[in-house]
Order: C-alpha cells, then sequence, then structure tokens
C-alpha cells in the first residue's frame, strides 16, 4: 500500500505539510487528549513522560520539585506551536521541533497505554482485536514522526 508524504523538506529550510481536513481533525483531537492527559501527573501513561532521574525516592522528589513545572510547560509549549501550525503548509525549524517533540509524547503515552512492544506487526493488524484502532493510530504517529524526522534530516 502507497501513502503519499504528510512532510516534506521545503527549500527553505523548514518542512512542508500536506494533511488533508480530515487528518487536522483528528490530530487536533490528539492533541486535545494529550494536553487533558498532562493535567494528571499520577495517569501512568503521562508518568512515562517523566521518567525517574534517581533511584532513590528523596533525590527523585527534590529532583521532581525543582524541574516539574519546566518540563511540563515545554510538552505544553510544544502543544500550543502545533496547535497553532495545524493547517499550516510550512513549518520553520523550530515549528518542526516542537510537532516532532509533540508527535513523540502522542506516541509515548499511546504506546505505554497499549503496552506497545516490538512484537507486534503492524503489517498484520487484526481489525476484530480490541486494540486494533489504537494500534493504527500508534503506527500513524510513527510514520508522521519518522517522516518528519526524515524531512529534517535532509540538506
Amino acid at each position: 500500500m502507497y501513502l503519499s508524504r504528510k512532510i516534506e523538506r521545503d527549500p527553505t529550510g523548514g518542512v512542508r505539510l500536506n494533511f488533508d481536513e480530515y487528518e487536522l481533525l483528528f490530530l487536533r483531537e490528539l492533541l486535545a487528549e494529550l494536553q487533558e492527559l498532562l493535567e494528571d501527573p499520577d495517569d501512568p501513561a503521562v508518568r512515562r513522560l517523566f521518567p525517574p532521574a534517581h533511584d532513590d525516592l528523596e533525590s527523585e522528589e527534590q529532583y521532581r520539585s525543582l524541574v516539574r513545572d519546566q518540563l511540563l510547560g515545554g510538552r505544553a509549549e510544544a502543544l500550543t506551536v502545533v496547535r497553532g501550525t495545524l493547517g499550516r503548509e510550512t513549518l520553520n525549524p523550530k515549528e518542526a521541533d516542537a510537532w516532532l517533540r509533540a508527535l513523540n509524547d502522542l506516541r509515548l503515552v499511546l504506546g505505554t497505554r497499549l503496552a506497545v512492544t516490538e512484537d507486534i506487526d503492524f503489517e498484520q493488524l487484526d481489525p476484530r482485536e480490541p486494540r486494533s484502532r489504537d494500534l493504527a493510530v500508534y503506527a500513524y504517529l510513527s510514520w508522521l514522526q519518522e517522516e518528519l524526522v526524515d524531512a529534517l534530516g535532509k540538506n
């Protein structure tokens, strides 16, 4: 199955986006869900976005109290940039970086919820499997992230 590229390198150094209106609506919904999830730091899937920096509990608590708001703010800022640029035809490198971070966060949260492993064969998904829709979303986000990394890596 051939899928047309959604993200390509732009001659100005940024990237060009080619989403249809349904994809834009879908991405808006996913971003809104992630924004809502970020407000619940106890959600196990959200905790995946903030892995522990220290083994001992006291050091970890001190670390989190110092940097949690900054890390959360960076993620929220990336989401704001992506929502603000959805529907545009091109992104500058800074905006493309925000897209990369937001796509990664979406994948991490969804992948944690679905317990995604390397053993999953996305090309052989059974539509009757209860997780098939969500796994397809995960695969779509992975594909977009790969296209974005590829576009940013080209000179």
